[in-house]
């Protein structure tokens, strides 16, 4: 929702599909891993393609199984997360209420949510900051308030331009009326 006197922008999951898909393909592969070890330890095909005979338990199966049950463990986790919405949620800036309120979801229960609640007026500026790394290039827009406190409003591993990224700090420091810092 977005009129004159209130900004709100939604913080969702980006590339949903495809992180599924990835998880999904963790979980089969974990899985044949782990059914293996099993069937070495039974001396029993259990999965028709491989001939689990062949295989010692130890210490083939008892890797397998092991590699098999961890990564079964992590594509869980990782589906949860996904379908439970973990670390999305919403910033809003409200004048009317003279408030700005920035909401993640942090578990199932609604209890342990995040909820930061922050007053316009400490507002002192927005601030951009880009880290770049060979492989990990994150970028952040926080508010900086009055008593030196950064909060983290927008925290991107996708690669934005730095104009789209200015673009939405600047759109935010316009609404609230307090300058932009970049680093």
């Amino acid at each position: 929702m977005e009129n004159k006197k209130i900004l709100r922008e939604e913080i969702l999951t980006p590339n949903k599909t495809i992180q599924n898909f990835l998880n999904i393909t963790l979980l089969l592969g974990s899985l044949g891993f782990l059914i293996t070890g099993i069937s070495s330890y039974l001396n029993k095909n259990l999965l028709p393609l491989i001939d689990s005979e062949k295989i010692l338990f130890f210490p083939q199966g008892l890797t397998m199984s092991f590699y098999g049950s961890l990564g079964t463990i992590l594509s869980i986790n990782q589906i949860l997360l996904l379908y439970l919405r973990i670390g999305e949620g919403y910033n809003e800036f409200n004048k009317e209420k003279g408030e700005v309120i920035v909401f993640r979801k942090k578990s199932y229960n609604e209890k342990e949510n995040i909820e930061l609640t922050y007053k316009i007026t400490d507002i002192e500026a927005i601030k951009i900051e880009k880290k770049i790394q060979p492989f990990n290039t994150k970028q952040y827009i926080y508010i900086c308030l009055k008593n030196k406190k950064e909060i983290p409003i927008l925290q991107n591993n996708d690669i934005f331009s730095l104009k789209e990224l200015e673009l939405k700090a600047s759109n935010i420091a316009y609404f609230l009326n307090v300058p932009i810092k970049s680093i």
